[in-house]
């Protein structure tokens, strides 16, 4: 009886059928990427950190994370994120919840609303810039839900 030889295995050969596990997408330098060479127009948002090397128009949305514009990063889009980091050119209008930085060969040409902003030196800002107060806005809301409270104490006393 011929038995067939048994397979031979290398200690620096993987098995073609091994698993390798995948990263959980919750770790913090897990991003989309968008490549030099994409065009994106219309529309881009998402629940994870982004990063634009390529050209983006119409509009970007990540209102919980992080969206940056690498240095071959060309962005014609309105932008709202947590935070915004430019190295590239952007034209349109910036919506920070957090914080926006715009680095030494970065180019903003938009209106800024914004909590924290930070520009090098060297970089380019056109346009207007509103810096809130988190703790402040906080206060606006809590004054508006208690005006017509007062309101309707002052008309309860007519």
């Amino acid at each position: 009886m011929l038995q067939s030889p048994e397979p031979k295995f290398s200690p620096n050969v993987a098995p073609t059928n091994s698993y390798t596990p995948v990263k959980p997408a919750t770790s913090p330098m897990d991003q989309a990427h968008i490549g030099r060479s994409l065009v994106i127009k219309g529309e881009v948002t998402g629940a994870e950190a982004l990063f634009i090397d390529g050209r983006v128009e119409g509009t970007i949305n990540f209102p919980d994370n992080r969206v940056t514009i690498g240095r071959n990063g060309n962005v014609a889009a309105n932008i709202t994120a947590k935070e915004i980091v430019i190295m590239g050119k952007v034209q349109g209008n910036v919506d920070c919840a957090d914080r926006l930085d715009i680095r030494s060969e970065g180019l903003l040409s938009g209106d800024v609303i914004t909590h924290r902003i930070s520009v090098e030196e060297g970089a380019i800002l056109k346009g207007g810039v509103e810096v809130r107060n988190p703790e402040k806005k906080d206060q606006k809301n809590q004054n508006k839900q208690e005006a017509p409270k007062a309101m309707a104490a002052v008309a309860g006393n007519a």
